[in-house]
């Protein structure tokens, strides 16, 4: 578990600037004026930055301790049960430390390849009007070094990602 730390420490630095600079991949066509998706986007960005920096904090700051990522997962649940959104952590590797990280749905399966390609963002916008999501990945590469030892990778390899299912309001 102590290594499931590094998947999600892996975000910071390289994830969060490779999201921010990054375009996204969307399924959906858009138009060029939807509020509502552009407001959910940027949801995104400010919950990926603000988990990716809480990991990476508390490994750094507590070196002998327990797995950073145990407490992005609790926040990821209480998140979900007050109806805010969802978050997940999935691997992208192909050798996970938890097989239920593995991707499980289809746009779980889909933000992989995109991730294994190079991709650091992917998204996709399903439903029309009120019942619009917006389901996004953010990569989680070994951005530390007790990361990629951990998961037998090197600094900068891909871990995973984050999936996030935002409501567009």
């Amino acid at each position: 578990m102590y290594c499931v730390v590094c998947l999600f420490v892996s975000l910071a630095a390289a994830a969060l600037v490779a999201v921010l600079a990054s375009g996204t991949d969307s399924r959906a066509e858009t138009p060029t004026q939807d509020y509502a998706l552009t407001r959910a986007r940027d949801q995104v960005k400010m919950l990926d930055s603000l988990y990716k920096t809480a990991v990476v904090s508390v490994t750094k700051r507590y070196e002998e301790g327990p797995p950073a990522i145990k407490v992005a997962m609790d926040v990821f649940v209480a998140m979900e049960k007050d109806g805010w959104h969802k978050a997940k952590l999935v691997d992208a590797s192909g050798t996970p430390q938890n097989e239920a990280n593995l991707p499980q749905t289809d746009f779980e399966k889909r933000a992989a390849k995109a991730m294994q390609a190079g991709k650091p963002y992917y998204e996709e916008v399903d439903g029309e009007g009120a019942k619009r999501t917006l389901r996004v990945a953010t990569i989680v590469p070994a951005v530390l070094k007790r990361c990629a030892s951990c998961h037998g990778a090197k600094e900068g390899d891909l871990l995973g990602f984050i999936r996030y299912e935002l409501p567009v309001k």
